[in-house]
C-alpha cells in the first residue's frame, strides 16, 4: 500500500511539474534606440528567443516589455538577443 501511495504521489509531481512554469514578464530599457523601426528590429530578436511569448516595444519610452517562460529562457538571454541585435537593453 505505502509503495502504490509514493507511485501516485510521484506521478502527481511529475504531472504537475509544467505547471510550475511561471510565466514572467520584464522590461527592458532600451535606451540606443534612435528611430521609428528599431522596435521592429528588437522585437523580431525577442520572438526569437525559445521560451518567448510576447515582446512589446515602444520607441517613446526606449523599453521592451517581454512576457517569456522561465523554465525555457532568462532575462539574460533577452538581453543577449537584443545586444546581438545592435541594442544593448538591461532590466528595469
Amino acid at each position: 500500500m505505502n509503495k502504490l501511495l509514493a507511485l501516485a504521489a510521484t506521478a502527481l509531481l511529475v504531472t504537475a511539474a509544467p505547471a510550475l512554469a511561471a510565466q514572467k514578464q520584464v522590461t527592458l530599457s532600451v535606451p540606443t534606440m534612435d528611430c521609428e523601426t528599431c522596435p521592429v528590429t528588437i522585437r523580431v530578436a525577442l520572438m526569437k528567443v525559445p521560451g518567448v511569448s510576447k515582446a512589446v516595444v515602444s520607441y517613446q519610452r526606449r523599453n521592451a516589455k517581454v512576457t517569456y517562460d522561465d523554465t525555457k529562457t532568462e532575462v539574460a538571454a533577452l538581453t543577449k538577443a537584443t545586444e546581438a541585435a545592435g541594442y544593448p537593453s538591461f532590466a528595469e
